[in-house]
């Protein structure tokens, strides 16, 4: 209401200085130019809707006067057209226009985001399923160049196998790298039994222990996530070693647990890898939370996830 008060008050002003323009005295000639900067204001700062009926009723007594007093009336019109109306509108389309570019700007920060997930998304499958088949790949290429039986040539050849599909999987994380932005993204749907039996099949020696209970799908993508990240790192930094995987309902929240030995020669992973980072980013978003690092000559990923979101 006092935005209309107040353009009320600027057009009336105006209106009554032009009632009277045959002796125009100095302060009023500072007057109008006062008035058109505050008409200026009131539309460029200051919008309200209707707000073009105010010059509208401003206008009556100058379109009354036309007939009995025609130089008042005109006077009077003409002060409101020039120095209110043609202000306000002035101020009104630079309003427009900032605010058109205000839109345009927040629709390309949307695009980006979109673009920006879109991104994160295909990082993370591409670091879900083509890392973890990779590492497997390595792993039973490796224990195919360990088997007593083979020959020499087939020796090297499986040795040549294990040692591209490592390189395959670096350059994989480096593009992964480049791709990847924190937001989380969900794995296949796959129970993490099957997720267990076919790493088994590679090669890799794992013992499951899942309690039981049941697990809502959001928490069962978030459990075959875990599992299947640490799966990975074993295959990856220690291949060869034994697997423990446990998975226990504690209250209201399940407990993952992945634990790998890790002999003397192997490299420790540091635990703030892509692929860790991004599961801290969605225990996060579901009010659990993911501890991993190494100890006691092993390697532990812990995850708590709580059965039902906060």
């Amino acid at each position: 209401m006092s935005k209309y008060l107040v353009f009320a008050a600027i057009a009336g002003i105006c209106v009554a200085s032009g009632l009277s323009l045959d002796h125009v005295p100095a302060w009023r000639q500072l007057l109008f130019p006062v008035l058109s900067a505050a008409a200026y204001l009131q539309g460029r700062h200051l919008p309200a809707r209707h707000d073009w009926a105010v010059p509208a009723l401003a206008a009556l007594p100058g379109a009354v006067l036309l007939v009995p007093e025609p130089a008042r009336g005109a006077g009077a019109l003409m002060c409101l057209a020039l120095f209110v109306v043609l202000p306000w509108l002035a101020g009104r389309f630079r309003r427009q226009q900032a605010d058109l570019v205000l839109a345009g700007r927040e629709r390309i920060a949307q695009l980006e985001l979109i673009a920006l997930r879109e991104r994160a998304r295909i990082a993370a499958d591409m670091h879900d399923s083509l890392g973890h088949e990779l590492a497997l790949i390595a792993l039973r290429a490796g224990a195919l160049e360990l088997a007593p039986d083979l020959s020499p040539p087939h020796r090297e050849a499986a040795a040549a196998l294990r040692a591209s599909a490592v390189t395959a999987t670096d350059r994989l994380r480096e593009t992964i790298g480049i791709l990847r932005e924190p937001a989380p993204a969900d794995p296949a749907d796959e129970r993490v039994e099957a997720l267990v039996e076919r790493a088994r099949e590679a090669g890799m020696v794992i013992t499951l222990r899942a309690g039981e209970g049941p697990r809502p799908p959001t928490v069962e993508r978030a459990v075959h996530r875990v599992v299947q990240e640490a799966l990975t790192n074993a295959a990856r930094h220690a291949p060869g070693s034994a697997v423990t995987v446990g998975i226990e309902h504690r209250g209201h929240e399940i407990v993952v647990v992945v634990r790998n030995e890790l002999g003397d020669t192997v490299a420790v992973p540091s635990g703030d890898g892509s692929g860790l980072s991004g599961l801290r980013e969605r225990m996060r978003l579901l009010g659990g939370s993911l501890q991993a690092g190494p100890g006691d000559g092993g390697f532990t990923v812990t995850a708590r996830i709580p059965v039902a979101r906060p």
